[in-house]
């Protein structure tokens, strides 16, 4: 008996996680539906994900816009009858210590990050709990202790995991499934694309992309937690440590993480 395949809606979908997230739904038969602002990458991912053999929609659009937000899930429900799994994963990322940073970057941050996580769940939750379906929240282990030098990118974590927090539990009775994902540090473009104290964005990464996790592995680690159901995701021994550390030793986390991130290259402190 044939069934219908289900729907995968992923923000920020033309790179890194986004990009590996669409190509690993899309190989085990999903519809694929995704957003980003690059023209020449969403025809780039479309052509990949169509010789998997599966149906896909690629919209141009900004997660920071809600009426956009809206457009993208009644675009995703128009075309495919429903959403399965939302996976909040559109983000960016700043490097600027707080005292140097103009305050229109962290609201740009927080525009993305947190609204754009508020905007696409807050359209799409009629349609997930009609399926029983999940929602992801791609996080970082920012979200769960603060970084030096990243407070707009920790609180729009912080705030994300706190919104997706009570969704759950607001949903606790109706079978709807919520992960919040921290995949560490990732080799993507997101460090690349950071925000200087002025709002420009940072030329090239402070940390060598080829020593991380690829996005590719992150992507196959999310997919199987939405298959299980799993509530949390923390992936690299070193994620699990510093949250470890900051709930049982804060001050001395504190000293651990200021040194690690002091360390960067062309560190602001």
């Amino acid at each position: 008996m044939q069934t219908t395949p289900k729907t995968v809606l992923i923000t920020g979908g033309t790179s890194g996680i986004g990009r590996a997230l669409a190509l690993r739904f899309a190989r085990s038969g999903y519809n694929v539906a995704l957003n980003g602002r690059n023209v020449d990458r969403l025809s780039a991912i479309k052509s990949e994900l169509e010789k998997c053999g599966i149906s896909c929609l690629c919209i141009e659009s900004d997660v920071s816009s809600e009426s956009e937000c809206r457009d993208l899930v009644q675009e995703t429900v128009k075309r495919f009858g429903g959403i399965d799994i939302l996976i909040n994963n559109a983000g960016i990322s700043m490097r600027a210590i707080l005292n140097d940073l103009q305050l229109d970057v962290i609201r740009k941050v927080m525009d993305i990050n947190f609204w754009g996580t508020v905007y696409c769940t807050k359209y799409a939750l009629p349609y997930l709990l009609n399926s029983k379906g999940s929602v992801v929240g791609v996080s970082s282990i920012a979200g769960k202790n603060g970084l030096p030098g990243r407070t707009g990118y920790s609180a729009s974590k912080f705030a994300m995991e706190g919104f997706l927090q009570s969704v759950r539990t607001e949903n606790l009775k109706k079978g709807l499934h919520v992960l919040v994902a921290c995949p560490g540090f990732t080799e993507s473009s997101i460090r690349g694309s950071a925000l200087g104290p002025d709002g420009s964005t940072q030329s090239e990464s402070p940390r060598d992309e080829k020593k991380m996790m690829t996005a590719e592995q992150v992507a196959d680690h999310i997919f199987r937690a939405v298959a299980t159901r799993k509530r949390d995701l923390m992936l690299t021994k070193q994620g699990k440590l510093a949250v470890w550390l900051g709930r049982f030793f804060p001050s001395l986390s504190d000293k651990l993480v200021f040194k690690h991130m002091s360390s960067e290259p062309g560190s602001p402190f």
